[in-house]
């Protein structure tokens, strides 16, 4: 095991005339920076302040523990979850640098010696939590200390407006007051126009650099599915695409969370429930079990997932509807962080809008607030009901162009077909209207369909013009009709009344005959599918946990025979030191191992992911595995 502070980081003397280069040769293994990183790194290092969007694997890490290594004095990370900076300081242990953390887990003699080394200028980084941060205490121990940089991350939580909001951030403006000569860097995966306003002025960063890397994550694949039997469905998904791969499957309330572990568990799949209602003893061994897994599935509230640092993630399924894009990108990007391919899928339902809707109606927040809510709901629903490239959609969402469609969502791999849905959605409205704008989408359904059910009968509505009109259409694309006219805006949900449907004003134009619509045909489902993977998933009930880790596609029997013994070697290295697998190397690395097949030290040094430290540590390991198989 590493000591608490590790050994020091500071790189040999300088290969070229760049610094951050150097470091990031020696210490993280990578010839080169990717994207803006260098251009963000030489701002800090030159000592100016930052706002740095960048998307979840794009390196956003990098842009501050880089000038960390350059810059003189301690940097002080601000995180806003003790997972989170667990994961990271023990990542940074592994490379070498001197790092350790702040918060409530710390023991009051372990949380001394941190301090004490931040004084004695024993660290490169400390991680705190904001609540930990404004202290009186520690920000005394600040003023008199050498400080290089302050990283303000999860910088979206400063936002009221945002959809992961840490009042505790908003004290965070201090900084700026107390040491104003100290750079700052505040960087997020995700926010919008308005959410970057807000943070620029609640942290006082109007004069910091802003730098807004694309939000594309093109190694993700995005599909959405109208529900129809949603458990079976999401084990079709899984055994097609990812019968023994690690992932995150979402769900909005917790009975559902544990009903549906305790459902793939009985079909087969390893899973473990997380949501707030757990005692947290039992959050933080489920989620430490994931973590230092290798296909284990966590399903979990939104309660879950800020902190995590597992790269190979390699799907997020959501079984309901997210409440915001911003919501849903920020949760779908924990899944292929180490850029290879990963997929996000999604369910949906008539069923999300209404639970949402009732949730964002009933809240607390002010008339302004709920107006902001539901402008982002329309465009989940949007993003859902769209027959363009989802791809597109999304980044258009966050102020982006995409000029082509992305090739890599299921609308672009299998184009969606569009019909004149006028008609149908003029005897819906019809069927909304005469039955007095107090029902939901199954009563108005039997009635378009012509079922005499004893609550049609009841209330009279199998007198109506509108009973049986619907005969051409089946339920499920009625339902899907419905579906669209919501989220078109042509209908809304009364949750004042009866939390039945309403005609809107833009739906009274269609309603009379003055407006054209254009409507999505849902795909088949695909119940072949579904029931042979819910066969398959139940012959495995034996053993979830039996037989290899799947590999990646495309390897012939001899790579896929290595690449298995280095996913071996990887995990009995992590055992042995109580770490999660990935900290000792990225999937991508050990794929490239696979790929270069490096026989001595030197070809293993050239390796990206490998630096001075790790070679050091894991190269003789890894390169007897490579003799076997060479």
């Amino acid at each position: 095991m590493f000591s608490l502070f590790s050994s020091s980081s500071r790189s040999p003397s300088p290969a070229t005339d760049d610094p951050a280069l150097d470091v990031l040769r020696s210490v993280f293994g990578y010839d080169r920076f990717r994207g803006q990183q260098a251009e963000i790194i030489g701002h800090v290092i030159g000592g100016g302040d930052a706002l740095v969007l960048m998307p979840t694997g794009g390196g956003k890490s990098l842009c501050y523990q880089v000038p960390a290594l350059v810059r003189e004095g301690v940097t002080v990370v601000v995180s806003p979850l003790i997972a989170l900076m667990r994961d990271q300081v023990t990542a940074l242990r592994q490379l070498g640098v001197r790092a350790a953390f702040l918060n409530s887990s710390l023991s009051l003699s372990e949380s001394r010696a941190v301090e004490r080394a931040v004084a004695n200028g024993e660290l490169d980084l400390v991680y705190v939590a904001p609540e930990r941060l404004v202290t009186p205490r520690f920000l005394e121990l600040l003023e008199r200390t050498p400080i290089a940089l302050f990283a303000l991350d999860e910088a979206h939580c400063v936002s009221q407006w945002g959809h992961d909001f840490r009042p505790e951030y908003l004290q965070l403006s201090i900084l700026h007051e107390r040491f104003p000569a100290v750079p700052r860097i505040a960087l997020t995966a995700t926010a919008d126009a308005q959410t970057r306003a807000e943070i620029a002025e609640k942290l006082n960063l109007g004069d910091a650099r802003v730098f807004i890397s694309s939000f594309d994550r093109p190694n993700i694949t995005y599909r959405v599915v109208p529900k129809n039997n949603e458990r079976q469905q999401l084990l079709a998904f899984l055994t097609d695409n990812h019968e023994e791969d690690a992932g995150i499957v979402y769900c909005l309330s917790r009975a559902k969370v544990e009903e549906v572990a305790e459902w793939l568990n009985a079909h087969g799949r390893e899973a473990l429930p997380y949501h707030a209602g757990l005692p947290a003893e039992v959050r933080e061994a489920n989620q430490d079990r994931f973590i230092k897994s290798e296909g284990l599935v966590m399903v979990a509230t939104v309660a879950f997932g800020m902190g995590i640092d597992k790269p190979n993630v390699r799907f997020v399924a959501h079984l309901d509807l997210p409440k915001s894009l911003e919501a849903y990108y920020q949760e779908t990007g924990r899944a292929g962080r180490d850029g290879l391919p990963a997929n996000a899928w999604m369910s949906y339902g008539m069923s999300d809008v209404v639970v949402l809707r009732q949730m964002l109606e009933q809240s607390e927040a002010g008339d302004a607030h709920r107006r902001v809510e539901r402008g982002k709901l329309e465009a989940m629903l949007g993003f859902c009901e769209t027959a363009a490239c989802r791809r597109q959609v999304l980044l258009n969402y966050f102020g982006e162009r995409m000029p082509e469609p992305c090739g890599n969502c299921d609308t672009c791999q299998e184009p969606v077909e569009t019909w004149d849905g006028t008609v149908a959605a003029q005897k819906a409205l019809a069927a909304v209207y005469r039955t007095g704008q107090r029902y939901g989408a199954g009563h108005l359904i039997d009635v378009l369909l012509g079922k005499a059910t004893d609550k049609v009968v009841q209330q009279g509505h199998d007198t109506l013009k509108t009973f049986g009109v619907g005969k051409d259409l089946s339920k499920g694309e009625w339902q899907s009709v419905f579906r669209q006219l919501v989220a078109g805006g042509y209908l809304t949900v009364d949750l004042e009344g009866y939390g039945g449907f309403r005609l809107t004003d833009a739906g009274v134009p269609v309603a009379k005959g003055q407006q054209t619509v254009r409507l999505r045909r849902d795909p088949e489902a695909k119940k072949r599918r579904t029931t042979d993977a819910l066969r398959r998933g139940t012959a495995k009930r034996g053993g979830p946990s039996a037989g290899p880790s799947r590999s990646p596609s495309g390897l012939d029997p001899a790579d896929d025979a290595l690449w298995h013994a280095l996913r071996a070697c990887r995990l009995e290295l992590a055992r042995d030191q109580g770490v999660p697998p990935y900290v000792i190397f990225h999937d991508s690395t050990l794929l490239a191992m696979v790929e270069e097949r490096p026989l001595d030290r030197r070809d293993f040094a050239r390796l990206a992911g490998v630096g001075t430290r790790k070679l050091d540590l894991y190269a003789d390991s890894f390169l007897e595995v490579i003799h076997k198989y060479a």
